[in-house]
């Protein structure tokens, strides 16, 4: 018996795939004792967005890319109905809990609009968003694991400068609110459905099973997100949040920075990072993810490719970008598309169009950059 499972490929696969169970099993309980049973839940639903983006192959800048360059609207319109979905749960909740509850609220400005525009091209080049190169890197994409942290120290950056760029001028925040907002809300996103519809390749326009599922799932996770956390699901503050410890660890003065010099900036460096829900949910969909491809037979075992210098020098720029630019425009495609827009904020909407704007540049820009060109 002991001779076979280590010559059976099959006997390998299944004791390779108890052992991930057993060891994301072990951390979460490892997790509750030290911070708490909240903080293990968030590194649960962290878990389960990894699973459901990479598991699914869901994602936001393939979409993207699908139709813009084939017109095929599928899966734009698979993230709409997530966010009608969520928005259904997170408008009443919202508005029965006030104090204890909080949405994905940003003042649209300049700096916001820019840096939205800025986002959506880098994102293209990398084919990677905030959720994406997350997922890419825990799945051991090359790209994403380069990006990832730069995209951190992008974030980081993009957060000491913040406040400078915001006094460039913004509006109030803006936000929709009880049935009404959620009415506009939901007819917003039919209409941009239903112009997908109508600009989208004939025999393309329908959703599959696989989106429709990956929708409904990633929802579900949104929702549970909001009533554990108290706040959306988002993804930059946490990767920044991992770039400034680094930095003041190795002894730098952040005071300079009105964003971190701010009280619940000066918190949250001196507390755990297991205490950070969007870190922990950060964590999660890296360790999903990584879940999900070691589950594949010889997932991990791919051979990694090789592409020409230009590549990676795009990659890491384009890093840098993702992280500084999401700061700016306050989110990336989860952030401030996905729960901006779920929970009533005007600024998602916004942050969608400049950021769709952006994509078409960093289409042509990747198509430049040799990341679609193997040696």
């Amino acid at each position: 018996m002991t001779s076979r499972a280590f010559t059976d490929p099959g006997a390998r696969l299944s004791a390779a795939r108890t052992g991930l169970i057993a060891g994301a099993l072990v951390i979460i309980a490892i997790v509750a004792l030290l911070v708490g049973s909240r903080f293990a839940l968030m590194l649960l639903i962290g878990l389960g967005f990894g699973v459901v983006l990479e598991g699914l192959r869901f994602g936001f800048a393939g979409p993207w890319r699908a139709m813009i360059l084939r017109r095929e609207p599928a899966g734009i319109l698979a993230q709409l109905l997530s966010i009608a979905v969520v928005a259904c749960v997170a408008f009443p909740l919202l508005a029965a809990h006030p104090g204890e509850l909080t949405g994905a609220q940003a003042p649209i400005g300049f700096a916001m609009i820019g840096g939205a525009f800025v986002f959506g091209a880098a994102m293209q080049v990398v084919l990677g968003c905030g959720s994406g190169t997350l997922v890419n890197a825990g799945s051991g994409n090359p790209v994403g694991l380069l990006a990832l942290p730069f995209f951190a120290l992008g974030s980081f950056a993009g957060a000491y400068h913040l406040i400078w760029w915001t006094n460039l001028g913004s509006m109030p925040i803006l936000t929709l609110r009880g049935t009404p907002g959620l009415a506009i809300t939901l007819v917003g996103l039919a209409l941009v459905a239903g112009l997908l519809l109508w600009i989208g390749k004939p025999g393309s326009r329908r959703i599959s099973r696989r989106y429709v599922f990956a929708a409904l799932a990633l929802a579900g996770l949104a929702v549970a997100n909001l009533v554990v956390a108290g706040q959306p699901w988002g993804v930059v503050y946490g990767l920044g949040l991992w770039a400034a410890k680094g930095v003041a660890a190795m002894g730098a003065d952040l005071s300079g920075s009105a964003f971190y010099a701010a009280t619940g900036s000066v918190e949250r460096l001196n507390a755990s990072v297991l205490t950070d829900y969007t870190s922990l949910t950060n964590f999660g969909m890296i360790a999903g993810a990584f879940g999900v491809a070691a589950w594949r037979s010889g997932g991990m075992s791919q051979p990694l490719p090789s592409y020409p210098a230009r590549a990676w020098i795009a990659t890491i720029i384009a890093g840098v970008l993702l992280g500084y630019s999401s700061r700016l425009a306050f989110g990336c495609n989860v952030g401030a598309f996905f729960s901006g827009i779920a929970t009533g904020s005007l600024h998602g909407w916004v942050w969608f169009a400049a950021a769709f704007a952006g994509a078409f540049l960093g289409i042509r820009i990747r198509a430049v950059s040799g990341l679609e060109a193997r040696k």
